[in-house]
């Protein structure tokens, strides 16, 4: 008999008339604007009718109640209000929904009512109540199926701070049911939000308990009210605030450590690009190239040149413009390279001082040479779709994907700079130059050639560090001068020829100036770090890295 009773309750029938309705009751929950309601339990119709009852406080207050219960019903009753669909027959005094295609319906039974009232006003919420409603609805999309739908609900009811101790207990369902935990750290502070408004010590305490778990700096100013006594009459509560606060001043400590950090590494990147051609040039052939900086600045109009010719020719194609600038940077600064070279620098070889007077020049020039060309002022330079925005790791940290991918460049370039220079052929008559050019030259390497070829190579390097520059900066003419001192001391910090070395140098660099800048600011971070260095170079004078062989000095 059980069997049988059991086999009854659980009939292929219900069972199939089961699956079919839960997808219908989830489409009435994603309140859909056209669906007619559905027959159902009966609303208060007094509760509906304060809707357009008077004073602003009986309508906030019918609101939040239909809010809390949630049914389809109360939330089709909401959304007519919302889109100016709710109405009220003149005679009668019912207060209807109207539809599409000249439908009314009754809100507080859910049946229709035919014929259609001719003498029909509209239940028009004023200004203070659209807030409360605004609320109300955003707070039912919490209820939403679809994720994205419930996480901007989320951020909108942050963002407003509308709601009230009234919402507490929908909250609580809100949080019983949701997965994601994204919307459900939004939603418990929301709740903490509320919460610390309560009249009740018991609530603010267990609200600002809740509080100390999040990292949010926006609820600083809260806690620090709440740990005056005269803002906070109860003791325990005060306690509690002050323990929160600390521990919300140390994430949004170690939040901020963060950041600069990261920026550090992002700045660190772009010296790393800059330098490292700097490094193999100064190496290989000793020139102090002090038009090192305006290699940067042609890598970066090569840039420019490229986004604007995609953004007129092929608009459709724009947010892959950088991709194709990196292979144009790169020739462009190569050849810029190889021309100062072959018609300059060749001949000045083993005078160091000379080099640098000449180097200057030419960077003077190639500065002239560019603002006729393109102008005085700075161009800039949009970023790509997929190179904007961030990626939030914490409520006060949000790392910029264009620095993400610079970052990410940077390492892909010195590890091909890495199988050049250690698993080619060139690679090895560029560290047999320098290491000891004669004997590089006396067992058959051409020397001059190979100065050429790594004049070229640091030249193109640069101008890949012109690129992801001009991700994060505007593009002009002077814009290499700021880099050419840095690029300098990375080298000379790291050691001379030496990979590693700038590695090391230029994230140092980086992170160091950027931590510093934080505290005591941008001049004060340049006096540190030139000071830092130059206790390196007494201690170690051929820098963190210096060669290895037996003529190395």
């Amino acid at each position: 008999m059980l069997c049988k009773l059991q086999f009854r309750f659980f009939s292929p029938t219900k069972i199939l008339r089961t699956a079919i309705l839960l997808p219908w009751l989830a489409a009435i929950f994603s309140m859909p604007v056209n669906a007619e309601l559905i027959e159902g339990f009966p609303l208060d119709p007094e509760l509906v009718h304060q809707l357009n009852g008077d004073g602003n406080k009986a309508k906030t207050n019918a609101i939040k109640q239909l809010t809390l219960l949630a049914t389809p019903e109360a939330v089709q009753v909401l959304t007519a209000l919302a889109e100016d669909r709710l109405m009220i027959a003149g005679d009668s005094g019912e207060i209807l929904i109207r539809m599409e295609g000249e439908k009314a319906f009754d809100a507080t039974s859910g049946k229709e009512v035919s014929p259609v009232p001719e003498d029909m006003d509209q239940v028009y919420p004023n200004n203070r109540v659209r807030v409360v409603l605004n609320t109300s609805m955003s707070i039912l999309k919490l209820f939403d199926p679809n994720q994205e739908i419930r996480l901007e609900a989320a951020k909108q009811i942050e963002d407003t701070g509308g709601a009230d101790e009234m919402f507490l207990p929908i909250m609580d369902r809100v949080l019983a049911k949701e997965s994601d935990s994204e919307i459900k750290e939004i939603i418990t502070l929301v709740k903490a939000m509320i919460g610390v408004k309560s009249t009740d010590p018991a609530v603010r305490l267990s609200a600002v308990k809740d509080l100390g778990e999040s990292d949010n700096p926006d609820i600083k100013l809260k806690l620090t009210e709440m740990t005056d006594p005269a803002n906070e009459a109860d003791s325990s509560v005060r306690a509690a605030a002050e323990e929160s606060l600390a521990s919300l001043e140390q994430k949004i400590l170690i939040g901020e450590t963060v950041t600069r950090v990261f920026t550090g590494l992002s700045l660190g990147s772009i010296l790393l690009l800059a330098a490292l051609g700097l490094a193999i040039t100064y190496g290989v052939m000793g020139i102090i190239n002090m038009a090192h900086g305006e290699l940067l600045m042609i890598g970066a109009f090569a840039t420019f040149v490229v986004h604007d010719f995609f953004r007129d020719n092929f608009a459709e194609y724009f947010d892959w413009y950088i991709v194709a600038a990196v292979p144009m940077a790169f020739i462009s600064a190569a050849v810029v390279g190889v021309i100062m070279e072959r018609t300059v620098i060749r001949w000045l070889y083993g005078r160091a001082l000379e080099t640098l007077l000449t180097t200057w020049g030419i960077s003077l020039i190639l500065i002239q040479t560019v603002r006729v060309m393109f102008g005085t002022f700075n161009q800039e330079i949009a970023n790509p779709a997929w190179l904007s925005g961030s990626v939030e790791v914490m409520s006060n940290v949000n790392l910029p994907w264009n620095r993400l991918i610079i970052i990410g460049f940077a390492v892909a370039v010195l590890v091909l700079v890495w199988l050049l220079l250690n698993r080619t052929r060139l690679g090895l008559f560029v560290r047999a130059v320098t290491q000891n050019r004669t004997m590089a030259g006396c067992v058959g390497v051409p020397t001059a050639r190979i100065d050429t070829v790594a004049f070229a190579l640091g030249a193109a390097i640069a101008g890949l560090g012109g690129v992801a520059l001009s991700q994060v900066s505007n593009v002009g003419p002077e814009m290499g001068q700021g880099y050419i001192v840095d690029c300098f001391m990375t080298v000379v910090l790291g050691g001379v020829g030496q990979l590693a070395g700038t590695v090391w140098a230029s994230m140092g660099i980086g992170i160091v100036t950027k931590l510093v800048e934080g505290g005591l600011g941008a001049v004060f971070a340049k006096v540190i770090v030139l000071a830092i260095i130059i206790l390196v170079i007494q201690k170690r004078p051929q820098g963190l890295f210096a060669l290895k062989g037996r003529t190395a000095d």
